[in-house]
């Protein structure tokens, strides 16, 4: 368990720290979540928790504490939370579902932590960028209103659910596709998506 926990931490760390120098945009950080829930499915939640310390501790010596903080809230725990519900064979709609509210819930503490690193209140900006594209929007649909700061905010946090939803559904496909080869498979896809993915084979 120490020897396969060292060796799945020091690989997350190795593919946070490529991605953090040669961004790839998701291909890299779908995986940041999996070595931690492959812990979890081999040796337990003793394994995974420690999968993740380890992982928070080699990126804190590599790069510094904030960055550390960012891979354990939310990938270390995603990690985790998705590799005990999938040894417990918990139905993706399950799995996603407590999957989306933590990565949510990460991501505002990520958006948080980051402000207050860079002196910038990040969530504002988040703001003006649902702001302008609701503007652009309105203006294709020949509207002539002003969004209402209630509207925005709805939009900003939606932006950030969407984002954790499609993140979560990336991460499952590619453990599903990937886990099984290792011997530690997860619950199948519901069907409707299996039959989405067989016509896309075709």
């Amino acid at each position: 368990m120490m020897v396969e926990t060292a060796f799945l931490a020091s690989t997350t760390a190795l593919i946070w720290l490529i991605n953090y120098y040669i961004p790839t945009g998701p291909l890299l950080r779908m995986f940041f979540p999996i070595p931690v829930a492959l812990a979890y499915l081999r040796w337990g939640k003793r394994a995974a928790w420690m999968t993740a310390f380890v992982t928070s501790l080699l990126v804190s010596v590599l790069m510094g504490p904030p960055r550390s903080i960012q891979f354990l809230m939310p990938y270390g725990v995603v990690g985790v939370l998705l590799g005990g519900l999938w040894r417990r064979r918990a139905p993706w709609s399950i799995s996603m579902g407590w999957g989306v509210l933590t990565m949510a819930a990460g991501l505002f503490f990520q958006v948080g932590v980051v402000s207050l690193l860079v002196g910038t209140n990040l969530w504002l900006y988040l703001n003006r960028q649902v702001l302008g594209f609701l503007d652009w929007l309105f203006i294709k649909l020949g509207l002539l209103i002003q969004p209402d700061i209630i509207v925005v905010q709805i939009g900003a946090v939606g932006l950030v659910f969407l984002n954790a939803t499609l993140y979560l559904l990336l991460v499952h496909l590619v453990a599903w596709l990937l886990l099984e080869r290792l011997g530690n498979s997860i619950p199948d896809p519901p069907k409707w998506l299996q039959i989405l993915l067989d016509y896309q084979e075709e």
